[in-house]
């Protein structure tokens, strides 16, 4: 079956996901718990410590592995910006993408790479400081075949659904999807917890006990 092209409704606005752009993944994660927390077994390529942030609404991709057909056809749907989102159902033994289509993506203005499946030419795409990229996988076989698959429909990434048009967001420390619902309702919320981790920062470097800066009960001595 030919790749099919589907066209996703629009729901989210640079202003609904502005905010997010300051929220580190472990913040959104504590809120949307498995609602949005994707596998951590899907990893950056790069050390902790030089991961560029990934930050943008995705365009997904279903891939019928080892067939890699949606992949490319994709290069001409997504726009800058935009994050790409392959499913390939964690497939290992081919990958569906490496430096030759990873580097289009980034001269387009691209704003990163999430492939649940594997990639390669991993020392490349490991280099750039300006393009993240997150697999499961490094593998250097190629994908066979190039005409099956799906652009812009519901995904499942690391065994959570992603959507055309979620916001994916990654760091060191992993991934997470929000819905547009999720992207709105919570965004008050996740700035409210970065503003108590602030005070508990401040009260533990000036020496307060961390029963009080954190408010517990007081321990039971015996």
């Amino acid at each position: 079956m030919p790749v099919t092209l589907h066209t996703p409704a629009t729901e989210l606005m640079p202003a609904d996901i502005a905010r997010w752009s300051a929220i580190p993944v472990a913040v959104a994660v504590d809120l949307v718990r498995e609602a949005g927390q994707i596998d951590p077994a899907l990893r950056p390529l790069r050390p902790a410590g030089q991961q560029p942030r990934l930050f943008g609404l995705a365009v997904t991709v279903r891939c019928e592995a080892p067939d890699f057909g949606a992949v490319l056809h994709a290069l001409d749907v997504i726009e800058r910006g935009q994050v790409l989102v392959i499913d390939a159902g964690g497939y290992r033994d081919a990958a569906m993408i490496g430096d030759i289509l990873s580097g289009h993506l980034r001269a387009k203005g691209v704003a990163g790479l999430i492939c649940d499946g594997a990639v390669r030419d991993a020392g490349t795409l490991g280099s750039w400081t300006d393009f993240p990229v997150f697999s499961r996988w490094i593998n250097p076989r190629g994908p066979t075949g190039a005409d099956k698959g799906a652009i812009n429909l519901s995904v499942t990434i690391g065994g959570v659904a992603v959507a055309p048009g979620d916001l994916m967001i990654g760091d060191d420390d992993g991934l997470v999807v929000l819905s547009p619902h999720n992207a709105r309702a919570l965004i008050d919320e996740a700035e409210a917890k970065l503003a108590r981790e602030a005070v508990w920062i401040d009260g533990l470097a000036a020496g307060k006990p961390a029963a009080e800066v954190f408010g517990l009960r007081a321990a039971i001595r015996r």
